[in-house]
């Protein structure tokens, strides 16, 4: 029983090891690195396209279709004509492939772009790829000048279309 014991420790130290290696790596001041991705239905998407237009609000997610990551993008759905109001890219971001993100979209009726990052090329620019190879649930407000404003590590997922609306309205 004390070996059994033995192990579980030393695997839990490993991972907190690991955790705390993966934290986000950008924070608010830094360039947001350039990227471009496709959606689930072929169109690209330039991080850089926005620049000197209009603050970006970029988020990643850790699996389409999970409970979290539907209320998250269903509530920026039900919030969407606020930020197309206000002229507000949302861009949301995971490592799911294109036909998991399309089927995503369909269930929901999502209507905003939802990003493949199969590959986890922009995940890792970003540091957010968990420890598990998902992504983590941070958002990152970018300004016009691709500077990023602010970083989220989400924690309050009922209220985060609110937050990042409001955090982005601040910049225009």
């Amino acid at each position: 029983m004390l070996k059994v014991i033995s192990i579980l420790v030393m695997v839990l130290v490993i991972i907190y090891i690991v955790s705390a290696q993966t934290g986000v790596k950008l924070k608010a001041g830094d360039k947001a690195p350039d990227f471009t991705l496709q959606d689930a239905f072929g169109k690209s998407y330039k991080l850089s396209s926005y620049k000197g237009k209009t603050p970006v609000i970029v988020y990643f997610y850790p699996k389409a279709s999970t409970p979290g990551c539907t209320k998250e993008a269903c509530g920026i759905r039900d919030d969407w004509s606020k930020f197309k109001q206000n002229n507000i890219p949302v861009l949301g971001i995971s490592t799911d492939d294109k036909p998991a993100i399309k089927k995503f979209i369909d269930d929901y009726k999502l209507n905003f772009p939802l990003l493949s990052d199969a590959d986890k090329k922009v995940s890792k620019e970003y540091g957010v790829v968990g420890i598990l190879g998902f992504d983590k649930r941070v958002t990152f407000i970018v300004d016009k000048n691709s500077k990023i404003a602010d970083v989220i590590e989400v924690r309050d997922i009922a209220n985060h279309s609110k937050t990042v609306f409001e955090k982005a309205m601040a910049l225009k």
